[in-house]
């Protein structure tokens, strides 16, 4: 385990600037041993340490207090782990409906997402209709617009549409006579 998620992390809360959490009224044991964890890391003041079973754990002198507090880091992940495990496991025999629901969550919501992102997508065959309809479209016809030069006619090359008096005129020159 090289890296810690940043979720699982004990609270070093006096380390931090903040109060060590109160002892919730009928605290289960998960919730004692979580404070325990968090205040023993306090009590040691240590910020930073490597994780449990890491090559930098490893090289840690057995007397750092890290040694320690990544240990502890990785026994409370284990227990939290475990109460996870037996929470779905009693969901799973006790509440079947609320178990399948959780535990297909996470694929619903990103089988949702893949969908919506393959309906946004267009097809290769959409694709090429898409090409086949502009490929048919008709020519469009250029005009010559006032205030603008004239305009070159595609496939006749050396002519000109001109606007002369308001009027559209194929010249084969790009002089206008009386362009306007």
């Amino acid at each position: 385990m090289n890296s810690r998620p940043e979720q699982g992390r004990l609270d070093a809360a006096t380390a931090s600037g903040r109060p060590l959490r109160a002892v919730p009224p009928n605290p289960t044991p998960g919730e004692i041993t979580a404070l325990r964890a968090e205040t023993q890391v306090a009590a040691l003041g240590v910020h930073n340490w490597p994780s449990y079973g890491s090559v930098e754990w490893l090289r840690l002198d057995p007397q750092d207090a890290r040694v320690y507090v990544a240990t502890l880091e990785a026994a409370e992940l284990h227990r939290r782990a475990e109460d996870e495990r037996a929470r779905v496991d009693w969901l799973m025999d006790n509440e079947p409906d609320v178990w399948w629901a959780e535990i297909t969550d996470e694929a619903r919501r990103e089988t949702s997402r893949r969908v919506r992102a393959i309906g946004a997508m267009e097809s290769a065959a959409d694709v090429r209709a898409r090409q086949a309809r502009a490929g048919n479209r008709p020519p469009r016809e250029v005009t010559a617009t006032k205030g603008w030069p004239p305009i070159a006619i595609p496939g006749r090359p050396g002519w000109y549409r001109h606007l002369v008096n308001g009027q559209q005129v194929d010249l084969p020159t790009n002089r206008a006579q009386g362009n306007e």
